[in-house]
């Protein structure tokens, strides 16, 4: 067992990337309004999603590359799609699950806005962002990929032990009647939030390419990371965010539906109304497990998403330009961190907006990765042995079907 927890990493670094806005934001908000009525959807969506997710990892460990090296063979023009992509993106998710974090610190450790060197439009959920982002420059500049693999598995425990501790409690505390009935929203308003749920859920599918790059810097570290470990490592960190997301809508649901509460847009705000939900339902000693739960979700989704985004887009812009640059990471985590604080300083009252924003695209790209990877996996440039089986092959047909008709539908009720 210790063995193969050592072997453990990119499953779990992909676990704390998808464990955020989806689960914490998401996952309860939709029990709040829903109850378990989008289970459904959860279910589905995991299910869907998970041949696209796995693809990273048996490509990358089966032959010793990224799936970005992977898309260039598949023509120049992939890369460059997945470029444009990713840059009309990155900076709107990092900024919003950094903002969750930020707020979350304000609720649970208090208001540090005399920090603001004099400048009272600055506020503590401001400095919180940038106190975090540095925390997190620090841990990846200094540390690298070892000590984010080795951070992530402390993250990972504590926040699965106290998430479940809590959804325990909150179940006793339930007074209404258990009700499994599913719900298929119905208007615009509703839809979008459909929509915007499953796009984050359990992460956005150009996650596997972080995946695919973790996974070949984990073999570089541990002798004996096969495509089999690889695909282990991924179950338990993908099983680990459906278990995570169900337990999130759980919450949402045993404390918060038909609590006549409204969540407000604003970072602070949500923190506090999302913390103080839990404690009245709970109880004030319930203050400190939701804490920890709460903040260790978004603050590993903060570090791990700093991290991959630059990498891969070092990475495509060596494939584009067929240069290799030693600094790439170096300078795209400083653009990025600087991005992210340029939009969280102008959009700091609109968090519910860029969320929304953030998981809708994410979710109608979610075809290009989608039929990409499995173009990729499915070619003569991964080996036979490695290819999906006839079980893998209709789950993704099924999957693309699956994204594309929602997005289709989506769209055209704009």
């Amino acid at each position: 067992m210790k063995d193969i927890f050592k072997k453990l990493g990119p499953g779990l670094l992909f676990a704390g990337a998808a464990i955020g806005v989806s689960h914490l934001v998401q996952s309860t908000r939709a029990g709040a309004d829903f109850g378990l009525g989008l289970l459904w959807a959860l279910l589905l969506v995991n299910l869907f999603k998970y041949p696209f997710f796995q693809f990273g990892p048996r490509y990358a460990t089966a032959t010793g590359e990224s799936l970005l090296d992977g898309y260039h063979k598949l023509g120049k023009g992939v890369v460059l799609a997945y470029f444009v992509l990713n840059i009309a993106t990155m900076f709107t998710i990092q900024t919003a699950v950094t903002i969750v974090t930020a707020g979350l610190a304000h609720s649970l450790i208090g208001d540090i806005s005399f920090l603001n060197f004099g400048f009272s439009s600055i506020s503590s959920v401001q400095i919180w962002s940038i106190i975090i982002l540095i925390i997190c420059l620090v841990i990846l500049f200094l540390g690298k990929y070892k000590t984010l693999d080795r951070l992530i598995k402390i993250i990972i425990i504590t926040l699965t032990v106290s998430t479940l501790f809590a959804v325990v409690f909150a179940f006793k505390g339930f007074d209404q009647t258990l009700s499994f009935k599913q719900v298929l929203p119905e208007n615009t308003e509703q839809i979008a939030f459909l929509i915007a749920f499953m796009g984050w859920m359990p992460a956005p599918l150009d996650i596997s390419v972080w995946h695919s790059i973790w996974a070949i810097e984990k073999k570089k570290s541990a002798n004996g990371f096969s495509p089999k470990t690889a695909l282990l490592d991924f179950n338990v960190g993908y099983i680990g965010a459906i278990v995570l997301g169900i337990a999130f809508l759980c919450l949402g649901y045993f404390v918060m539906f038909n609590s006549g509460e409204s969540f407000s847009g604003k970072a602070g705000e949500f923190s506090n109304q999302l913390i103080d939900l839990y404690t009245k339902s709970l109880g004030n000693w319930a203050y400190i497990i939701i804490g920890i739960a709460a903040f260790t979700t978004m603050f590993s989704t903060t570090i791990t998403t700093l991290d991959a985004s630059p990498r891969v887009m070092a990475k495509s812009l060596d494939i584009l330009t067929n240069k290799n640059r030693k600094n790439g990471y170096t300078y795209w985590i400083i653009a990025l961190t600087i991005g992210t604080l340029f939009i969280f300083f102008v959009f700091a009252s609109e968090m519910g907006l860029l969320i929304k924003v953030a998981t809708i695209l994410s979710f109608v790209t979610a075809p290009f990765y989608a039929i990409i990877n499995y173009k990729l996996i499915s070619s003569k440039h991964t080996p036979k042995t490695w290819q999906p089986n006839l079980v893998l092959h209709i789950l993704s047909w099924l999957g693309i079907i699956f994204l594309l008709g929602f997005s289709i539908w989506y769209l055209s009720i704009l």
